[in-house]
């Protein structure tokens, strides 16, 4: 299977094994923006993000309860920012162009309005370098806990204030703040906005 002129290791998924998220080495391609965005345009069957070091990652669709659990979330964010009118929301199909060059869709963000406004027309559809003040990774069973761990760091270093990796397979939410370690939270009831969304809180068992 050809995917933007890389192969697909076929025998993989001919075995019923799940590939998935697949990383095709393009470091000697370095695609543009215009590349990525026509990628994705042309393959719609397929979820890409693309690492700062030019590997295109091609990553499983949610599952079912996956969608159900992102769309509580996303839903209780929306929600939240409209009533609030500081910020704009994002939910899982937005893809941010990070300043260290990684193209990455979070399960859900959120940025303030100031901030937003502030871009071009252009930079809005994807051609900016930015990143969304908050972010949240949701995992499902095909992700790994170590490759979230490592996007909400590059979220955090990339200029976000505040990040949620949500594992409801192990009831745990780890909190990702700027010149922070990482906190560790087990089966919590909720989640604050803190600083950053203020007045937002998440009844995170809703999805567990």
């Amino acid at each position: 299977m050809l995917i933007g002129g890389a192969v697909m290791p076929q025998s993989i998924a001919a075995r019923g094994q799940n590939p998935f998220p697949l990383v095709l080495h393009y470091r000697s391609v370095r695609m543009t923006d215009q590349d990525f965005f026509r990628l994705c345009r042309d393959n719609e069957d397929f979820l890409f993000e693309l690492s700062a070091e030019g590997d295109l990652i091609i990553m499983t669709p949610p599952s079912p309860k996956t969608s159900w659990r992102n769309a509580i979330i996303v839903g209780d964010l929306a929600a939240w920012t409209k009533s609030d009118g500081t910020g704009v929301c994002f939910e899982s199909s937005a893809m941010f162009s990070l300043p260290n060059g990684a193209k990455r869709a979070p399960d859900a963000a959120w940025m303030l309005k100031s901030r937003w406004d502030a871009l071009t027309e252009e930079e809005q559809d994807g051609f900016g370098r930015f990143a969304p003040d908050f972010a949240v990774e949701l995992r499902s069973r095909t992700d790994r806990v170590k490759h979230l761990k490592a996007k909400m760091a590059e979220y955090i270093a990339n200029g976000a204030r505040l990040g949620w990796l949500i594992d409801p397979l192990q009831h745990r939410v780890y909190i990702y703040r700027r010149d922070h370690e990482p906190e560790v939270l087990d089966d919590p009831a909720s989640l604050s906005g803190e600083d950053v969304l203020h007045g937002f809180v998440f009844n995170v068992r809703q999805i567990w």
